[in-house]
């Protein structure tokens, strides 16, 4: 309880300094509260456990597209306001292929060096003292997402992160940081801090960090616009894309209402050069109470994971590839990226298109090619051999893995209802998954059963037990998707041999 209300102290100390700065959720910059609080008219920060933690629910009902918060651009933290620093500016231009986002990474280790004296101080010590993006998971759990699709991405992530923090190293040099902040555990959570909290700016492709405005969680767009290539601001970005849709001017929010649906905008706020801040809007209608949500744009639960450290229960954006013979991307002219299945099992419109085509012989297929395209069943055999493959690679892939959804989900409440690492093992005794156990004991040291106790206190075992989690959190969603696909497939076949028999 101590512990409580001194966070609560500290927070309410954050939302006076960002008063001061001028953020505000209220449209009117005469209200009493000005600098009591940035919040109090709209907004309230709250915990939401079941929904992402932390984050801001409204005081009061609020209509869709209303502004609900603003954060001028003298509070917003880019690499151009850091580098008022003359010290650091200097040293910055000295390293001329340094990309922007290496930049913003290098002013924000910066900031954290100068401690109190630092401008940002107030909001700096509010950032998550760590961060689960996959850049930060060790050979333990990337080898707990099992697929190597997520595998490679992990290990993408991992040296990429090594390569800009050796690219940088010079300049932090340069810059006499702290040997702490120079150390690579440092550098992956300060990428992690822009990678995870940046919101979109104009003129820097790093994006900023933004007090208050990035306490909102995330909500998936509902539906996956269509022809999504061809809207390039839609597009998924390392860096947090909080913008809403343009054609390259400044669009405003009532521009954006009146654009056509098919171009609603799927993210909620942006930088408005008129009012010189930060606006957001809310994206929906909302009750006293309701958490106010934003959208970030369009992500897999993969994506979710790399970029932001967390994945969705239910994503109506997800989707996953599997294993495909060479000839099903020769026999039609759909991209490899268009052939996955989606995150409630159905295969997408170009994979049932395209292995239709694969399923005809190579000599009819110029003839049925336009029905395929245009996703007509072929014929009832045609469409039975397809649903058939496509049922048995589905079974394949989940054969294949070393753990069932089952084994899975016997791990996952052993997690949720272990209060201690005893605990934990007693429960997973019976368990398959006995060598992946064995795995995460030996990662953190945990051989020694007497010591069990001790080690529960470390902070290196916790993080990596919230990794695990979320590593095999997001395998029962990727067997989910396949074990879906196969009964649709399994009802598609029914369906069309009831017919054949009518």
């Amino acid at each position: 309880m101590e512990e409580e209300g001194e966070e609560e102290r500290a927070m309410e100390s954050f939302l006076k300094w960002a008063a001061e700065l001028g953020i505000s959720d209220s449209p009117s910059t005469n209200r009493p509260q000005l600098f009591r609080s940035s919040l109090g008219y709209s907004l309230c920060v709250s915990h939401f456990p079941q929904s992402g933690g932390r984050g801001l629910g409204a005081l009061r009902d609020l209509r869709r597209g209303e502004l609900i918060l603003k954060v001028p651009k003298s509070a917003l933290m880019t690499s151009e306001s850091v580098m008022e620093d003359n010290h650091l500016a200097i040293a910055v231009n000295r390293h001329p292929s340094l990309s922007f986002a290496q930049i913003l990474v290098v002013c924000l280790l910066y900031e954290m060096g100068k401690g109190k004296t630092s401008k940002w101080h107030p909001y700096l010590k509010h950032l998550p003292q760590a961060y689960d993006i996959l850049a930060t998971f060790g050979e333990f759990e990337k080898e707990a997402l099992q697929l190597d699709e997520a595998r490679w991405v992990t290990e993408a992530a991992v040296l990429k992160a090594k390569s800009e923090w050796k690219g940088a190293n010079g300049l932090m040099q340069e810059l006499n940081l702290k040997p702490k902040l120079l150390t690579f555990k440092a550098w992956l959570w300060a990428a992690a801090t822009i990678s995870s909290r940046t919101l979109h700016i104009p003129w820097d492709e790093a994006g900023c960090l933004c007090p208050v405005g990035d306490l909102f969680n995330y909500d998936a767009p509902g539906k996956e616009p269509s022809h999504l290539e061809e809207v390039q601001c839609l597009q998924p970005n390392t860096f947090f894309q909080a913008t809403i849709l343009s054609n390259g001017d400044n669009t405003t929010i009532a521009d954006a209402e009146q654009l056509d649906s098919h171009f609603e905008r799927l993210t909620d706020g942006g930088f408005e050069e008129d009012v010189d801040a930060y606006c957001f809007y809310a994206r929906e209608n909302y009750k006293k109470g309701e958490q106010v949500l934003l959208c970030y744009g369009t992500y897999t639960n993969l994506e979710l994971l790399e970029h932001y450290g967390f994945l969705l229960p239910e994503n109506p954006n997800d989707k996953i590839f599997i294993p495909l013979e060479p000839d099903i991307y020769s026999s039609s002219s759909w991209s490899k990226e268009s052939l996955y299945i989606h995150h409630n099992g159905e295969p997408s419109f170009s994979l049932v298109s395209a292995l239709r085509l694969w399923a005809t012989p190579q000599n009819n297929r110029r003839s049925v090619g336009h029905l395929a395209y245009s996703g007509s069943q072929l014929s009832s055999d045609n469409e039975i051999f397809v649903m058939k493959w496509l049922s048995k690679t589905c079974r394949a892939v989940l054969e294949n893995l070393p753990t069932s959804i089952d084994e899975d989900m016997l791990l996952l409440n052993a997690m949720d209802s272990s209060q201690d690492l005893c605990t934990f093992l007693g429960k997973t005794k019976l368990l398959s998954c006995r060598e992946e156990i064995c795995a995460f004991l030996e990662a953190n040291d945990l051989q020694n059963e007497d010591s069990f106790i001790d080690v529960l206190l470390s902070r290196k075992a916790r993080r990596s037990m919230d990794k695990w989690k979320l590593a095999v959190q997001w395998r029962v969603k990727y067997k989910k998707v396949l074990t879906d696909c196969i009964s649709y497939c399994n009802e598609i076949i029914r369906s069309l041999l009831r017919m054949d028999e009518t």
